[in-house]
């Protein structure tokens, strides 16, 4: 008979399996009401970011880009009335994570607005991700940000449906692999995958048939936009991570998420269940016209990048990106060496040169961290503490401990190990 010890190292490789076996492929972009099942109805309904939270307790941004959502939707013509219903519960609230999906920043997302759909080819199932942009995800709501979710909702995102459906689907491993190697984190900086990404769409969006206004517009995005793969690689990392819950006795980490709060975390074995904690502030660098005291905490779905190995976890191979969040390069050679020390294995096909092409640290185990004392890392972006602010910043921050010692004492309760 197994001990538990040997149940735990065989579901964690298991679980490292099934996320390194994943296969993500961009098969639509399609209004969210049309692929997230809880956003189909006649209800009002806005998924946001991070672990469950009401909205009295909402921070500013996250307030602030439902406010936005409401408004886009129709649903109120101003902000006050938008807010009103957010107070009687006449908009419902409800986590990306329940529902395959996952958001940057504050993460809202509702029935019009388009999502990136990812197949995980290796498994089947599919995650969702909003797009990525720099105002109404941190939680502006001013003209200028519904008029970028309009022209998502009638312009770009129905130029690269059309195009993907011409061309069957773009395969992003390949993408992911080499933005890896050529100076991407895939978490903060995107600029070679979102470079690549836009080679892959021009000759389709050219051929598809579009208005040629359409077809340029969308161009001019793919063009001018360097971060735009986030929401791709943010919604392959979520097919990824799905693919791997519910494997009894893990202690590997398939979500962490914010929602400038609470901080969450959640484990294959404890699957369904928040380990959370107050959301810790960002160390980072801000924009001109802003400081510290202006940010919000940590927030946002995005560090499912480093769930899976990317982000804070390869700040090594990406130098340029500390421009935007600070730190030294020792320090982020440093960061992904230690990110190692709490993980189950090393990525066949993610690959940093700046290691000697050694394969990004995949598989965060609970009991690693805890035992080694060591956080993971993540690179994030920072909003403002109040709501109707674009972007004010970037950095690093580091998970509360509390999160990883919760989900072990849930862990021994469950399958009954000593502690």
């Amino acid at each position: 008979m197994s001990t538990v010890k040997e149940r735990i190292e065989q579901a964690n490789a298991e679980v490292f399996r099934r996320i390194t076996a994943a296969d993500p492929v961009l098969v639509d972009v399609a209004p969210a009401h049309e692929v997230i099942p809880r956003l189909a109805g006649d209800g009002k309904v806005v998924l946001h970011s991070g672990p469950p939270v009401t909205w009295p307790r909402m921070c500013g941004a996250q307030k602030g880009a439902a406010i936005g959502m409401a408004l886009f939707e129709g649903w109120s013509k101003t902000p006050d009335q938008a807010q009103a219903l957010f107070e009687t519960g006449e908009v419902v609230l409800e986590p990306n994570h329940h529902h395959g999906a996952v958001g940057p920043m504050a993460g809202t997302i509702t029935a019009s607005l388009p999502v990136f759909v990812v197949k995980n080819r290796g498994y089947g199932n599919r995650a969702y991700c909003r797009p990525v942009e720099s105002r109404q995800q941190f939680g502006d709501y001013g003209p200028e940000a519904l008029r970028t979710l309009a022209t998502w909702r009638d312009v770009w995102g129905p130029a690269l449906r059309n195009a993907l459906r011409s061309m069957g689907g773009v395969p992003l491993k390949p993408l992911i692999s080499r933005a890896l190697e050529m100076g991407d984190e895939l978490h903060n900086r995107q600029i070679a995958a979102s470079s690549l990404f836009a080679n892959a769409m021009t000759i389709p969006l050219l051929e598809c048939g579009l208005p040629k206004e359409q077809a340029l517009s969308t161009l001019r995005l793919l063009g001018n936009h360097p971060v735009f793969f986030l929401g791709l690689a943010m919604a392959s990392a979520k097919a990824a991570t799905d693919a791997a819950r519910g494997v009894e006795y893990s202690t590997v980490v398939t979500a962490m998420a914010r929602n400038g709060t609470e901080f969450g975390i959640q484990v294959s074995g404890l699957d369904g269940e928040w380990f959370s904690a107050p959301a810790p502030p960002v160390d980072g660098l801000m924009l001109p016209g802003y400081a510290a005291r202006d940010a919000g905490l940590d927030m946002g779905d995005s560090a499912i990048t480093e769930v899976v190995g990317w982000g804070g976890f390869a700040l090594g191979g990406a130098p340029g990106i500390l421009s935007l969040v600070g730190g030294t390069v020792d320090q982020a050679l440093t960061v992904t060496r230690d990110m190692r020390e709490i993980t189950v294995g090393e990525s066949p096909d993610y690959r940093i040169p700046a290691l000697d092409f050694r394969g990004a640290a995949v598989g965060i185990d609970v009991r690693k961290v805890l035992q080694k004392n060591i956080l993971p890392v993540i690179d994030t972006a920072i909003a403002h503490r109040e709501p109707g602010h674009p972007i004010i910043g970037a950095g690093w921050v580091r998970p509360p401990v509390a999160c990883f010692q919760q989900a072990l004492v849930s862990f021994a309760h469950r399958y009954q190990v000593e502690r």
